[in-house]
């Protein structure tokens, strides 16, 4: 009912009695909350041109959107934030990032630094990661989704290969902070001898119509607690 059809008609889609409409196409991906990239598949499965364009985020026509993304995530400081892409490359970061990233091995950050390695990666952030198996479980269960949802076999490649990693024994030594009640799965990481609690959110945009953006999603880390939002505004002067 919601894509103005008849169970009749759309029974006749499925079977291959009846070719849909190229509008027809694209109601019921918009109403089954398709991606951008698989409603390509489905125009070209029923025989149409596809609608949704996938332009370079280094092309100019993206010139704006990069540089609103870039001017965002600078005002989210002295908080990280960070900019990824579908395979979770990271296309943008702030110094926040900088900030937890300090002595992680340039192999890890060149020449296209991939989020899911940085941080599972054994010589990455995992040492530092005070909750690493409840994180590392949720940053797996996020990947899983993806995979069901896009069928992507770079994605799941990746996700192999972090999946394999060797799980290090949290780190002994940083104090932790008096217990707070978290209102969300927190990200305790160890720096500079101190333990700093984040929560994360994911923004998308909202009616994409270009594949690359729709792909596009930035992720905020909130201090969840007083005691990291205090030093993190000490750190940045």
């Amino acid at each position: 009912m919601r894509a103005d059809s008849s169970a009749r008609h759309i029974s006749f889609v499925e079977t291959g009695r009846s070719r849909p409409s190229e509008e027809m196409v694209l109601r019921l991906a918009e109403q089954l909350q398709v991606p951008v990239r698989e409603r390509n598949s489905l125009l070209l499965a029923a025989g149409y041109a596809p609608r949704f364009p996938e332009t370079p985020l280094d092309d100019p026509a993206l010139d704006a959107l990069r540089e609103g993304l870039e001017r965002l995530i600078r005002c989210y400081e002295p908080y990280p934030a960070l900019v990824v892409d579908a395979g979770y490359t990271v296309v943008a970061a702030n110094r926040g990032i900088a900030m937890l990233l300090e002595g992680v091995p340039e192999e890890l950050m060149a020449p296209a630094p991939n989020a899911m390695r940085l941080t599972l990666h054994p010589e990455g952030l995992a040492p530092r990661i005070r909750n690493l198996r409840e994180w590392r479980g949720h940053l797996l269960a996020q990947m899983e989704r993806e995979i069901a949802l896009h069928r992507s076999d770079r994605l799941r490649a990746l996700y192999e290969e972090v999946a394999a990693y060797p799980v290090p024994e949290e780190p002994d030594g940083a104090e932790p902070g008096e217990p707070v009640p978290y209102f969300a799965l927190p990200l305790c990481i160890e720096h500079a001898g101190r333990t700093l609690s984040f929560v994360s959110s994911i923004s998308t945009f909202n009616t994409p119509m270009d594949v690359t953006v729709a792909e596009l999603a930035v992720e905020t880390f909130l201090p969840a607690d007083p005691a990291t939002a205090k030093y993190l505004h000490t750190l940045a002067g």
